[in-house]
């Protein structure tokens, strides 16, 4: 599927998001990479015979605190 030289990661591989982007819906959200795994702007994706990877946000551990 990758015509991009080195080869983009299959959507099996664990670095499958570090594929190029071929579609981007900003409205959306989501990204198509090239290896066919949908990308969200949450960092989720869906790998086509594999489990949802869920977000994986970085933690702020400033979140619900309230400024005196």
């Amino acid at each position: 599927m990758c015509s991009h030289t080195p080869k983009c990661p299959p959507a099996n591989a664990s670095d499958a998001d570090a594929a190029r982007p071929t579609a981007v819906c900003f409205e959306q959200g989501w990204s198509l990479l090239c290896n066919g795994v949908p990308l969200f702007e949450d960092t989720g994706e869906l790998r086509p015979d594999l489990p949802v990877v869920p977000p994986r946000r970085a933690h702020d551990a400033t979140a619900g605190q309230v400024a005196a």
